[in-house]
């Protein structure tokens, strides 16, 4: 939920990588020669050496990576053999290596550490990678040949890995299009390149409104309730007062802390309307992506575009989807309207006489939360410093569980100063990969957490994994603590848990490697590591007094266990609703007219029911939802809640076979986290559960059982 996981380049740049442009200039052409992008790099794992490389690298060396897989398709379409696995399937599989080196780097730091410059070449390129994917999957021929391979594997030997990355390209040229008629083709291509061109524009705007929305406070008594450290990190370097900075999401973190009503509204309206009746509106943006993604579906065949998207995931239709909501609404939303009785009592006993909105919510269940569970955040935030938590948390559970071992790297360099770089050792000592920490939040940096590869695992090119995960913690003032709020210790765990699936990869081809699996599959192995977290071995080890070194006492972890619960119905309901918005937005028809992008959000949450506690707003509104509007998840933000009921299944595993140990582990490591997309998905995690999922272990997580 509070993950935004890089999907949006685990998916979102994965397709963006296999697409076209148009010719290169001479000047472009000329700055290919010694250009650090197109050649290998000497540093260990091949990891990119930021000390060689800067912006004006990146338009000649994509442009180039473009025209050697388009040449290398003429030469795949152009051979007269009959059509084999290595002259079609591997070659096919083989010629995006420059794209694809090329375009992790530019895609990382676009995400990471933006700038003019960057956005100016990514803005030229969407189109342009979005016509090379059109040229690819749409080119008869080469089609003409997969087809031939793939109707022939019962009469060819080769390996089982072999045959799946062959079913996997036929099937993503059908899903592309390879069945259309000529005339179809054309048309599709427009809607690829104008959907591919809006999508980055969005982006853009979205990066332009988070920064714009920031709140500046010049009255030190608007801001009470904040610690003096949280004031430091948060003083304006532009001039006078305080500048809070916006997270991707609805609600924002200094709200829990803030006495001051009225600043609460500020800072809360300001994420609600950052992108809607500003200079950084995205409503128009968003109508005419969800408009040319509907007749994208319906061109091909399909009712709308989650029906379309929705092949080759767990969830298969819309309609296990929205099965999937209504058998959580009813439960989610009593439970927040329980909720929210009982902050309006907190709200009333406090002495104040106002009804309960929004931007109270977070504040006054805080206060819930301490008088039901004897809980305060900033009692368990001192034993939270970000470098332990990682080191002795994060890291300790992964060698427990894996028996892998961390080394820091000080001399890899890196795209940012808050960049931490390990390198990974297996049990044996034999090298495993590097590992890639950003994070703290920054104007450069778009908004969420996520996670993806500098370098994919493949052993058709001895590839290591180069893996990296980001982050938007508030960056603390220099010479204090960066001390994280338990869900943000819960993001850590997440992210790296996805850095895993990367890390354990073991495949022989990049395209089925590690986290390149379903997007209802992805979150899985994620969320299931955030289980550790609160794991008594780990915690203790890591939940370490930043000032005395003192571990958290026991009496703080019973608080802790004991208050999981707490707040479920508003954070179940906040993502369902978002989750919903999704899902709406991608079921409309070729012929549905949008004339209010605000009104249909209105709408879709209202038929669903699932504004009946007005005071619980969506995770993100439809303007600033970059998951389904900027990246991969457009009709599969769902995916959290899907593999939901996996990790809470899998983790109920564990705790009935001894949990943390390293058999369990290992076990876990063969059977699903090394497997990529190599196998069928629900079949891979039957054969490690040895039964079907039960969703009943996630409703006890969230209370609702």
């Amino acid at each position: 939920m509070k993950k935004t996981l890089m999907l949006a380049v685990l998916v979102g740049s994965f397709y963006a990588c296999k697409t076209d442009q148009k010719q290169a200039t001479s000047k472009e052409t000329m700055q290919t020669e010694n250009n650090p992008l197109l050649e290998k790099s000497t540093l260990p794992y091949g990891a990119p050496d930021f000390t060689v490389i800067n912006n004006s690298h990146f338009e000649p060396a994509l442009v180039s990576a473009i025209e050697t897989q388009k040449n290398a398709i003429v030469s795949i379409v152009a051979n007269k053999e009959e059509a084999t696995f290595e002259n079609t399937i591997l070659a096919l599989e083989k010629s995006g290596g420059d794209l694809d080196r090329v375009s992790n780097v530019f895609f990382a730091l676009t995400g990471a550490h933006t700038n003019d410059s960057l956005q100016a070449v990514q803005e030229k390129m969407a189109p342009m990678l979005s016509e090379l994917r059109d040229a690819i999957y749409l080119n008869d021929t080469l089609f003409a040949r997969v087809k031939t391979v793939f109707e022939n594997l019962e009469k060819i030997t080769i390996g089982a890995e072999a045959v799946k990355l062959t079913e996997n390209y036929f099937e993503a040229f059908e899903k592309a299009g390879a069945n259309l008629p000529a005339d179809k083709k054309e048309i599709l291509k427009e809607y690829n390149t104008k959907i591919a061109t809006l999508v980055n524009k969005f982006n853009k705007v979205l990066l332009e409104a988070n920064n714009d929305g920031a709140v500046l406070i010049t009255n030190k008594e608007e801001l009470a309730g904040l610690s003096d450290a949280t004031l430091k990190s948060l003083e304006n370097e532009e001039g006078e007062g305080w500048k809070i900075p916006l997270q991707n999401t609805t609600q924002q973190p200094l709200l829990q802390s803030l006495e001051n009503r009225a600043t609460r509204e500020k800072i809360f309206k300001a994420a609600w309307y950052r992108a809607d009746g500003s200079a950084t509106d995205t409503k128009n943006l968003i109508t005419e992506i969800a408009t040319l993604r509907a007749q994208k579906g319906a061109l091909l065949g399909f009712d709308n575009y989650a029906e379309w998207s929705l092949q080759g995931t767990m969830a298969e239709k819309p309609e296990n989807v929205f099965n999937l909501f209504n058998g959580l609404i009813p439960a989610a939303t009593a439970k927040a309207k329980n909720e929210a009785t009982e902050i309006q009592k907190m709200i009333e006993k406090t002495g104040d006489n106002f009804t309960l909105e929004a931007y109270d919510w977070n504040r006054y269940a805080e206060m819930v939360r301490k008088e039901k569970y004897d809980l305060d955040e900033d009692q368990i935030k001192p034993y939270f410093e970000t470098k332990t938590v990682l080191e002795k948390g994060v890291f300790y559970a992964a060698e427990k569980l894996y028996g892998i071992t961390f080394k820091e790297r000080t001399d890899i360099p890196t795209y940012h100063e808050d960049v931490m770089v390990y390198e990974l050792f297996e049990e044996d000592g034999s090298q495993l990969g590097l590992f890639y920490a950003d994070y703290f939040s920054r104007p450069s940096k778009r908004g969420g957490a996520w996670m993806s590869n500098f370098v994919t695992q493949s052993k058709l090119y001895d590839q290591k994994p180069v893996i990296y995960n980001v982050c938007n913690y508030p960056k603390p003032a220099e010479g204090e603590p960066a001390l994280l709020t338990y869900d943000e210790v819960e993001t850590m765990f997440h992210e790296f848990g996805h850095a895993l699936h990367g890390f354990f990869a073991s495949q022989e081809y990049p395209t089925l490697s590690g986290t390149s699996v379903a997007r209802d599959f992805v979150e899985f192995p994620s969320q299931f590591n955030e289980n550790w977290a609160l794991h008594p071995q780990v915690l203790k080890n890591y939940a370490l007094h930043y000032k005395t070194g003192e571990q958290i006492p026991e009496t703080l972890i019973a608080k802790i266990k004991k208050s999981g619960t707490f707040n479920q119905g508003y954070s179940l309901t906040e993502n369902l609703a978002a989750s919903n918005l999704d899902m709406q937005w991608h079921t409309i028809t070729a012929t549905t007219v949008i004339d209010d992008a605000n009104a249909f959000e209105k709408e879709a949450l209202h038929k669903t029911k699932l504004d009946e506690v007005s005071a619980v707003p969506p995770r993100y509104r439809s303007t600033y939802f970059a998951h389904i509007f900027g990246s991969g998840y457009a009709a599969g933000y769902y995916s959290y809640l899907w593999t939901e009921m996996l990790h809470h299944d899998a983790y109920n595993w564990f705790e009935n076979h001894d949990g943390l140990t390293r058999e369990n582990g290992q076990r876990f490591r063969d059977m699903v986290l090394s497997r990529g997309n190599t196998q069928d998905l629900e079949e891979m995690y039957k054969n490690w559960r040895g039964s079907d999922p039960q969703i009943a272990p996630m409703l006890k997580a969230r209370g609702l059982q």
